[in-house]
């Protein structure tokens, strides 16, 4: 991004800039780069992107450092399935077919 006379922006201009179109967009929090770029390799680990592309993209050296964005989506933990539940999920399935076919006529 260059500003005036093809300079980049100073952070402080950046920072401005972005608190003055968060508030016309009504975002009541405070926005900062680092919260957008927090809030892009967030979204990218939620949409399935590998944490070394995101460390690429994000110009990380260390993956140490690119490790703290895997804030895992709740709908990827809700996701997950442990053996218990699927080992219960088998035991019912099992039941409901003997039901179906009785042992003996008596029952």
């Amino acid at each position: 991004m260059e500003g005036p006379g093809d300079k980049p922006y100073s952070a402080s201009s950046v920072r401005k800039f972005l608190d003055v179109y968060a508030k016309r967009a009504g975002i009541d929090i405070k926005v900062s780069p680092h919260i957008l770029r927090h809030s892009y390799a967030t979204h990218l680990l939620e949409n399935g992107v590998g944490i070394r592309h995101i460390q690429e993209l994000l110009d990380h050296s260390k993956p140490e450092t690119t490790m703290i964005y895997p804030h895992v989506a709740r709908k990827d933990l809700l996701a997950i399935e442990s053996s218990l539940d699927t080992a219960i999920q088998k035991f019912n399935k099992k039941d409901k077919l003997e039901e179906n076919f009785p042992l003996s006529r008596k029952y």
